[in-house]
């Protein structure tokens, strides 16, 4: 049980935090333009924001579990067409338009965790994610305990992290044949895959 949380829950962080959105797009800014490090504090404090929204979520979510449970199959394609929307969105969006060279302020590691993560959490919207997330993978169920919850939230911050650190040691070794094109590329992949996911759930769903 606890073992099914931990990797639902590590999916989740991760899938949330794929998409080059401007969050990720400013972390491989900073490290291109400063060092891995200030890249990777920067997606620490963007993970202790996606953390928040997920306990945000949780707790919403424990309200209706039984809901949730009485009506899984419609959740689970609903949730899926969001996702697949989301997939859509990442496919289509183009990171470059986002990405702001300018002049590079010195900042310590703390700054750069700090305005990362007030940066994700200023996109609430991110919480339709999650509950989408959640039902598709029925991370929430009644028997949770405080332990197993804790677990689970645990589990979608290391997705993050781990997301983030890989991110920036890649971007960093490959710092000198890394373009533009490639993040939009990567972009594309990413949303490819959040559609293909989106799309199995779906057709599980409906037959």
């Amino acid at each position: 049980m606890i073992i099914e949380i931990f990797y639902k829950g590590f999916i989740i962080g991760t899938l949330v935090s794929a998409p080059m959105g401007p969050v990720g797009l400013l972390i491989i800014q900073r490290t291109l333009n400063k060092d891995r490090w200030h890249g990777f504090f920067s997606g620490i404090g963007a993970a202790f924001s996606d953390l928040f929204y997920a306990s945000i979520t949780c707790m919403g979510m424990g309200i209706v579990v039984s809901f949730i449970e009485n009506n899984s199959s419609i959740l689970e394609i609903g949730g899926s067409i969001l996702i697949f929307i989301y997939g859509v969105y990442t496919f289509r969006t183009n990171p470059v338009k986002n990405l702001h060279q300018g002049g590079v302020k010195s900042r310590t590691y703390s700054q750069d965790a700090l305005s990362a993560f007030f940066l994700t959490l200023s996109n609430p919207l991110i919480l339709f994610i999650y509950i989408a997330m959640f039902a598709q993978f029925n991370f929430i169920v009644t028997n949770n305990t405080d332990y197993s919850m804790l677990i689970g939230l645990l589990s979608i911050f290391l997705g993050a992290l781990t997301w983030w650190f890989l991110v920036t040691f890649f971007v960093n070794k490959l710092r000198t044949v890394i373009n533009m094109r490639g993040l939009w590329i990567m972009n594309r992949i990413f949303g490819v895959i959040i559609m293909i996911m989106a799309l199995s759930v779906l057709l599980s769903g409906l037959f």
